[in-house]
């Protein structure tokens, strides 16, 4: 910039007209960008959740899966804390998960490879039919096929309206000298990587890179060297958005970062052999010559030399993937956990919230945390209420406290993604998870204060419970356990079987309810000691799993079509 600030004082540059230009364009095209990957994500859709169904312990799939969800999203920071959350739900270790973060790595190319096409004179062509086909259809994916033709577009105005800024630095000698000196690649990563540390966007570095090659003002061993610099500086948001998650997000950020900054040290020394290979299978003008060669050529060999450069990179270290997770849990060891950290949300993340398909995705497996603790206070609550001690019950009630944090944030986290936009079925799908989460926090509430107080009476009056009265109940309590297992099938993986299965016990559950009943009628006329105080006890405990049935009924009722909730 100093350069450029010195070339304008000589007279040769309109320094105001060359910035408006620039960073204008820049917005343009970061606009664009985001236009782009908002259409591609909501054209993707449930395919993303396909993309993930393909995560197993084999890093190979995991770098295809990592590569395919940051080429929608383009973000492989989003795609970094998916990954978390596959590691701390345990469906994955760190080992295993650092070939989705290689992926990613190369998922992101995909900018470069997009922009390198000399397509700028159609920006506007793009925007015009993107914009008409969005604005004038009626029908949801077209809107989105609309949206994203006009981001390419944007992206592509962008990148000429940044070109044309720059088009006068071609005839300033001291920006081409300085240009020229610039043989230390180093100097030039260390720029690249805090240019893009800073604007947090890989993307804008990536094309002014390209619109300064497009200009044939730098060439290709000095592009890759910028583009080896922003593959550095991106790992600076991944570090940034690790600060104050769980430990997993951590060591995942710090492999991010290990893997970014050893590669680059390992290639740093091979930039002229990568260029010499890049202009062998990269198209070539030899017609041309000079700067008008530089321009024609080398976008698409910087575009070339960064998916080769990830790409080698990634074979290199993929075999090395354990001990870089042994070496970043060495770097982030565990810590103990206080109380209160062990019912903090593990899966919901800020940063998903541009992607809601996957942000209602963590939605859910923090849904599932939340019905685990549910289920486990539903199967602890009968044996401490009719025979368990005090410090049995308190512990139950306790429970309690865990299945409250994790509700109220789970509604607030979809209140947040109640705000993007949504489509159609993503709307349905966040108000069964709030209606499922607000059942499970209700049942909870049962449990603690009705169930725990009843087992208190117990123990205030002395009262002994008969084995056949546990059989009774406790068959009643096994129903509406399995009843609850169902509904949760039903709302963690769409599973209408089981919510019809949950829904039609009502009969079960009703002829298990008429039993007690009778039994209970039957203990009320017997000689026993507290008669009517054990009937109460009982009649209390079996109507209060009834009423634990009824919110599961619910929950369950929530996944079924509208047709056959309306038959039931």
């Amino acid at each position: 910039m100093g350069v450029i600030l010195a070339a304008a004082e000589a007279g040769s540059i309109d320094m105001t007209l060359l910035l408006m230009g620039l960073f204008g364009g820049l917005a343009v095209f970061l606009l664009g960008m985001d236009h782009l990957t908002e259409s591609l994500k909501a054209v993707a859709g449930d395919k993303m959740r396909l993309i993930l169904g393909k995560l197993t312990t084999n890093r190979f799939m995991g770098i295809v899966t990592g590569a395919g969800i940051t080429a929608v999203i383009q973000s492989s920071s989003v795609t970094t804390v998916l990954v978390v959350g596959f590691i701390s739900s345990g469906l994955m270790s760190l080992s295993q998960a650092i070939g989705v973060i290689m992926g990613a790595n190369i998922g992101t190319t995909i900018t470069a490879q997009i922009i390198a096409f000399k397509v700028t004179k159609y920006a506007l062509a793009l925007v015009a039919v993107g914009f008409g086909v969005w604005f004038f259809s009626r029908k949801e994916p077209r809107r989105h096929w609309g949206g994203l033709l006009m981001g390419l577009g944007l992206v592509f105005f962008g990148m000429a309206l940044m070109g044309d800024a720059m088009s006068p630095l071609r005839s300033s000698e001291a920006f081409v000298d300085w240009m020229a000196s610039m043989t230390n690649p180093l100097i030039a990563i260390g720029a690249a990587a805090l240019f893009t540390a800073l604007v947090q966007s890989s993307s804008a570095t990536t094309g002014i890179v390209i619109v300064l090659a497009g200009q044939g003002l730098i060439s290709l061993e000095l592009g890759i060297a910028l583009i080896f610099g922003s593959n550095i500086g991106t790992s600076v948001t991944a570090i940034l958005a690790s600060i104050g998650k769980p430990r997993e997000a951590a060591r995942a950020s710090v492999v991010h970062v290990l893997f970014n900054v050893l590669g680059v040290a390992v290639f740093v020394a091979f930039i002229d052999q990568l260029a010499d290979v890049v202009r062998s299978i990269s198209p070539s003008f030899p017609g041309l010559a000079g700067a008008e060669r530089l321009a024609a050529e080398t976008p698409r060999q910087i575009a070339n030399s960064h998916t080769i450069f990830n790409v080698i990179n990634t074979l290199l270290f993929v075999g090395f993937a354990s001990q870089l997770a042994r070496f970043a849990e060495r770097l982030v060891p565990d810590r103990p956990l206080e109380e209160e950290e062990r019912v903090r949300a593990r899966y919901l993340d800020d940063a998903l919230l541009s992607t809601p398909v996957l942000a209602l995705d963590r939605a859910t497996m923090e849904m599932a945390d939340l019905a685990k603790r549910v289920r486990d206070m539903l199967v602890a609550v009968l044996p401490a209420v009719v025979e368990g001690t005090e410090a049995e019950l308190a512990s139950v009630e306790k429970m309690d406290d865990g299945i409250d944090a994790l509700h109220a944030e789970i509604l607030t986290y979809l209140g947040k993604v109640s705000q993007t936009r949504l489509s159609a079925s993503e709307t349905d799908e966040l108000m069964r998870l709030m209606e499922a989460t607000n059942n499970l926090e209700a049942i909870g509430d049962i449990l603690e204060t009705n169930l725990v107080a009843l087992g208190r009476s117990r123990l205030a009056s002395k009262v002994v419970v008969s084995e056949m009265t546990k059989g009774v109940i406790g068959e009643f309590h096994a129903a509406t356990v399995r009843a609850l297992d169902l509904a949760l099938d039903a709302v963690q993986n769409g599973n209408v079987e089981s919510a019809v299965m949950a829904n039609s016990m009502k009969d079960e559950i009703n002829a298990l309810a008429e039993a007690a009943a009778a039994h209970q009628a039957r203990r009320l006329v017997a000689e026993e000691p507290n008669r009517v105080t054990t009937y109460k006890l009982e009649t209390d405990v079996a109507e209060h799993l009834k009423r634990v049935y009824y919110f599961t009924k619910r929950t369950a009722r929530a996944v079924l079509p509208i047709l056959e909730r309306s038959s039931t």
